[in-house]
């Protein structure tokens, strides 16, 4: 079940593992199986990454990250094909994805023996690439009258949906907040017009989803099994460098 109108579909790098995520879903349609469970399989297929990481096993590492991304595709499919979204899975799914991708960087710190100052400063820069793409992507479902869980400004906790604990949104909604309103705001002052704009063009959308987490873990999963790993950290802090070409792009079309 796609998140957009047919005719404003676009190639999204980041969601290579869409079609075996809907197969999962759909294999789990019809059993008690639920959403946040999926989320919870991929924070531990992301964490047993993580370990083979530390141990060098960079082929298997590569495989659970790849993993982690469908797993990560698959709790918002099950999500759709059994109509409960939540705002406690959408931030869930969310706050387990920062604090993942923190120890993915602080690991391959490790690893690599660069300078942990440099290993923050690209974790910052991962972390903005990434909100580029979802503030832009997020934008083109509202206007296409998408799915409504995620809000183009993340101001104020929403009020629960349907079976879902009040509670449980107020507290993961807080953790989102403190996890990604730096990075939202940055985002916003720099392009805070792209909502009133134009419906933003396939082909522009397609060279964002570079910034798509799924995409990032790929790369991530390549560089390591390449032997590139020293290289993670020094290519995602140059390809911040294109925050700012996919702005101007959005501002002139």
């Amino acid at each position: 079940m796609s998140k957009l109108p047919q005719a404003h579909q676009f190639l999204d790098l980041s969601d290579y593992g869409r079609p075996i995520a809907r197969l999962i879903a759909g294999s789990l349609k019809n059993t008690s199986v639920t959403p946040v469970q999926v989320t919870i399989w991929f924070v531990i297929s992301g964490l047993i990454s993580i370990a083979c990481m530390v141990q060098g096993f960079y082929w298997l590492a590569g495989f659970f990250l790849v993993l982690k991304s469908i797993l990560d595709a698959a709790d918002g499919e099950l999500a759709r094909i059994k109509e409960t979204p939540s705002y406690t899975g959408r931030y869930l799914d969310s706050v387990s994805d920062i604090i993942l991708n923190f120890i993915i960087f602080m690991v391959i710190w490790y690893i690599t023996e660069i300078s942990i100052w440099w290993a923050l400063l690209a974790f910052f820069c991962y972390q903005l690439q990434g909100t580029l793409y979802n503030y832009y992507y997020v934008i083109l479902r509202s206007k296409l009258n998408g799915d409504t869980t995620s809000r183009i400004i993340e101001e104020g906790t929403p009020t629960a949906l349907g079976t879902e604990s009040q509670k449980a949104v107020n507290v993961l909604f807080t953790l989102y907040t403190l996890c990604y309103s730096v990075y939202d705001k940055i985002i916003y002052q720099l392009d805070r017009n792209a909502a009133e704009g134009k419906i933003i063009p396939n082909w522009l959308m397609t060279a964002v989803s570079t910034f798509g987490l799924g995409f990032q873990l790929l790369l991530i999963s390549v560089f390591l099994i390449v032997g590139w790993k020293a290289y993670i950290i020094p290519f995602f802090i140059g390809y911040s460098v294109m925050i700012f070409i996919f702005i101007g792009l959005r501002k002139v079309v």
